[in-house]
């Protein structure tokens, strides 16, 4: 997964704060309903999710995260972004196959936050015998094709 530099200006409304990102995330790091990020701005980390504004992203900075972070938001300001959490090209492959033969499990597996794809790949690694990493693997699948999390 590719790591994406660019500099931007925090924009401050009236309700909201935000960075924007000059780039697609679909087109950079494939498509998903939900891009979860993590990264630096201004030299500061940060984790979020890119919010599509109008026809751009954007990667909203919310009241505490300011309030730790003072950054002015009339500077140019360094931001470092990649995507966060276990991504499909690092799955293991038997949990790749069984993602790509369900597409509907695949997509609301990729749209949830890291937590809950973490969680499951905890899940099937603690599987000690084959059968039962097989198992897991099989309710993960049927579990998201419900739309359904383990908590």
């Amino acid at each position: 997964m590719t790591t994406k530099r660019f500099e931007s200006n925090i924009v401050r409304t009236r309700t909201k704060t935000t960075v924007p990102v000059p780039f697609d995330p679909n087109d950079e790091w494939g498509w998903k309903v939900r891009h979860y990020v993590k990264g630096t701005v201004g030299g500061c980390s940060i984790r979020g999710l890119l919010r599509l504004e109008g026809e751009s992203y954007a990667l909203p900075l919310g009241p505490a995260w300011l309030r730790d972070n003072l950054i002015p938001s009339s500077a140019t300001i360094e931001v470092v972004l990649q995507p966060d959490g276990p991504q499909s090209e690092a799955l293991a492959a038997d949990i790749t196959t069984a993602l790509n033969a369900s597409p509907e499990a695949e997509t609301f597996f990729q749209s949830v936050a890291p937590f809950y794809r973490k969680n499951f790949l905890r899940w099937i690694d603690q599987a000690k015998r084959p059968e039962t990493r097989a198992a897991r693997i099989a309710e993960m699948v049927t579990m998201l094709e419900g739309g359904k999390l383990r908590g």
